[in-house]
């Protein structure tokens, strides 16, 4: 099988692996934009839309090939929707994933469960060139709750926290595979594989599950 290749607007090992088992099947190779040498965009939005337009036009327009940005984080209700867009960069910019965790677990200390709900948003933005006037936009959404210690060693960012009810375990507790069919992440590409089997990108092809 030839196939398409798409850059990735993002160096986060996580979701590349994720987006390439997701898109394998389907396909299409998923290549970071740090392999061809593209720098980050600066993240200015103030929404998980306008930054993950923001990313994919840089990203398209700096490769010449059609172009992937996905602007995803964690919306905590009991925080007023924080950390959502600054989940990666909650702790500082250059915060690891357990510094993130730990700065939502001291932010969320003392609160009942009935206080902990959460939800993992997921916006995609898919540039066919960097001058694209209607890129496909797409948005997807994963409910749980927030625990009050990690559980779990798969996934990354705030997987270890993020209770899943209708699995009884934590998102770093599913099986990747069982996470890349029900996550925020996997809700909002099967939304734009859809997008793109219906519309005029000449080098896709739907995804067959």
């Amino acid at each position: 099988m030839i196939k398409n290749k798409i850059v990735l607007a993002s160096a986060n090992e996580g979701k590349v692996r994720e987006f390439n088992r997701l898109l394998a099947a389907c396909g299409y190779e998923v290549i970071p934009q740090t392999e061809l040498g593209i720098e980050s965009v600066e993240e200015t939005g103030l929404s998980f839309v306008e930054n993950a337009i923001l990313k994919a036009r840089h990203a398209a327009k700096e490769s010449g090939m059609p172009a992937l940005a996905d602007d995803s984080g964690i919306e905590v209700d009991a925080l007023q929707g924080r950390p959502g867009i600054y989940s990666a960069r909650y702790a500082g910019v250059n915060a690891s994933d357990e510094d993130n965790n730990q700065k939502l677990l001291r932010e969320l200390n003392g609160k009942a469960e009935s206080e902990r709900s959460a939800r993992y948003q997921c916006v995609l933005a898919f540039m066919r060139h960097g001058l694209d006037p209607s890129p496909l936009i797409v948005q997807a959404h994963w409910e749980g709750l927030i625990l009050d210690a990690p559980r779990g060693i798969n996934g990354f960012g705030y997987d270890p926290l993020f209770w899943v009810p209708t699995h009884n375990c934590s998102s770093a507790e599913l099986e990747p595979g069982e996470k890349n069919r029900i996550s925020h992440r996997a809700l909002a590409m099967q939304k734009l594989l859809a997008e793109i089997a219906n519309g005029d990108f000449e080098q896709g092809q739907a995804c067959q599950s």
